[in-house]
């Protein structure tokens, strides 16, 4: 027999009655909050409640239930706004407070402290995150016996907005890059959606959600961080501040020296006992500071030794927040260009696969950081004019030689239809309805191989007619192109390691004297990051050194971040 499972008309009254009486007293469910583990503990004797969590969830909900967006917007993790993440990690928790319980365990709020106190190695200013508010706030509410609902909101709610702060500061940086570079165009994909990890607070299965899971697992940062480690510390040395006074005032042994040195250098270094080894290590340090490394005692490294040590941790805190300005975590395989390195490194799981040479782009045409896959590898490609050496290289040729420049330089004009004309009717009116270009061979401007990377400008890494600037110290000498001082080999690792063409080096090289355009369109695109970072680890992966802003660009971030 079917049973009829729709309530009777007496029992819908009786409802209805029950749901008046509810409505009428205004009082909110309380929730069904489990205690922290830590808290647990201390059930036993319980105390009297320190404040009222429906109230509180009262005065929240009144608070800040007018700030909410659509659900639909925080889904990708995009929403960036402080207030509308902090009002949607109340709304799903359904208003109550996310940090203190009527208990009084305060387990959270002194796990969040320490987070935020070690906001100082990530080169974060602590007062950002109200930390000394939040220490002052949490003394008060220990040591009452009760406190109101407005306190709690206050407290709370401080602490949410500190967590979100530091949480989007650390995966998406605390400066907006285009404020200070304009040549950054590097993106950072990262989800932000600490409301997820929020929403598990009142559980007592979960523990604090660690600030630790929105840094950087970049290589890089984690070297340098660990670097701020070490030098916090030493800000309270005494050994070492007073060598720094003693070379400041007059007293600048080689035993002073080898003392801050030894202090200074990121890695572990041990103190000399021998003129030879001090002369090692004193070159340890030269290349540490990205300076010449000759070992002779210059008056360049003499002003880095008296220097104080706020010189080399800014250093630092302008890279750390470089970083932040990419992805959190890095591919399997990828390719990573440091402009002021002038390095190309090819890294799988972390290793590096290949390592060569570059050169990049002059001070005048910089290279921008960017990031992009890798399409295809060009054997013999043509090369097309682009605007930037049309407008500042071709045409004062032109307007000087005539023909005779674009001979010299192998160029040949068409237009838009790819018909060739006659380069008497170019002017620096006209030039953008035809196109300049060169056809593969020896002097072509991208050499033999061309490694395509479509992004909006134009930016691509190549080979070069011009191997002899390899070795050179200062490659800053391209037009804003990358070119690889070793195409061969990176296009037969590329095309017969990771994409199983079976290219090897000679059959590469039977293409290329054919002159004949070929294009190796690859099945696994491979993301290639060309970055600005002043701070790099070494070839080793295990030591950072500095690097030479010649772009200029690490003062006016500094600031900002000051």
């Amino acid at each position: 027999m079917e049973i009829d499972k729709r309530p009777t008309k007496y029992f819908s009254v009786l409802l209805l009655a029950a749901l008046s009486v509810l409505l009428i007293s205004s009082c909110r469910s309380r929730k069904e909050r489990k205690a922290s583990k830590h808290a647990q503990a201390k059930e036993v004797n319980a105390p009297k409640p320190k404040f009222n969590e429906a109230d509180a969830a009262d005065a929240l909900d009144n608070l800040l239930a007018g700030r909410l967006v659509d659900d639909s917007l925080f889904e990708k993790g995009r929403v960036y706004d402080i207030s509308k993440a902090l009002a949607k990690s109340y709304a799903d928790e359904d208003y109550f407070p996310i940090w203190l319980t009527e208990n009084g365990d305060v387990s959270y709020v002194s796990s969040l402290l320490q987070d935020l106190e070690a906001l100082q190695h990530d080169g974060l200013d602590t007062a950002r995150y109200q930390l000394t508010k939040l220490k002052t706030l949490l003394h008060q509410y220990q040591n009452a016996q009760t406190v109101d609902e407005a306190f709690v909101v206050n407290f709370d709610t401080l602490c949410t907005q500190s967590y979100l702060q530091a949480s989007r500061d650390l995966l998406l940086g605390a400066v907006v890059p285009k404020k200070v570079d304009s040549l950054w165009f590097h993106a950072n994909d990262s989800a932000w959606q600490p409301y997820s990890m929020l929403a598990a607070l009142g559980r007592a299965d979960t523990d604090y959600p660690s600030l630790d899971s929105f840094r950087s697992k970049l290589k890089t940062y984690i070297l340098l961080r660990d670097a701020m480690k070490k030098y916090s510390i030493l800000q309270a040395d005494s050994n070492y501040l007073y060598a720094k006074q003693a070379a400041n005032g007059g007293g600048f042994t080689d035993s002073i020296r080898n003392v801050i040195i030894a202090a200074e250098l990121p890695w572990q270094a041990a103190t000399p006992d021998t003129l030879t080894v001090s002369a090692g290590m004193l070159k340890s340090y030269q290349y540490f500071l990205g300076i010449k490394d000759h070992r002779k005692k210059d008056s360049l490294t003499q002003a880095y030794l008296k220097a104080p040590i706020d010189t080399l941790i800014m250093r630092f805190v302008v890279n750390m927040e470089r970083l932040r300005w990419m992805q959190q975590a890095p591919e399997e395989k990828y390719i990573i260009v440091n402009i002021p390195l002038l390095e190309l490194f090819f890294r799988i799981n972390g290793e590096n696969a290949m390592h060569m040479e570059v050169v990049v782009g002059k001070t005048l045409r910089q290279t921008p950081s960017l990031n992009a896959n890798m399409a295809n590898v060009v054997i013999n490609p043509p090369w097309g004019v682009p605007p930037t050496i049309m407008k500042k290289d071709v045409l004062p040729g032109m307007a000087r030689s005539g023909q005779a420049y674009l001979n010299k330089k192998g160029l040949k004009v068409y237009d838009l239809k790819g018909n060739r004309v006659n380069a008497g009717n170019v002017n620096s009116n006209n030039y953008k309805r035809y196109v300049f270009r060169q056809d593969p061979g020896d002097d072509n401007a991208l050499g033999y191989v061309k490694f395509n990377l479509p992004n909006k400008w134009d930016i691509y890494l190549h080979d070069t007619p011009h191997r002899e600037d390899f070795g050179k110290k200062d490659r800053y000498l391209s037009s804003g192109c990358v070119r690889v001082q070793k195409p061969r080999e990176l296009a037969e690792f590329i095309l017969t390691e990771l994409e199983g063409k079976r290219y090897p080096l000679d059959r590469i090289d039977s293409v290329i004297t054919t002159k004949k355009t070929r294009y190796e369109v690859l099945k696994n695109k491979i993301p290639v990051h060309i970055v600005y970072l002043t701070a790099f680890e070494d070839t080793t992966g295990t030591q950072i050194r500095l690097l030479t802003d010649v772009y200029k660009r690490d003062r006016k971030l500094q600031a900002l971040l000051q």
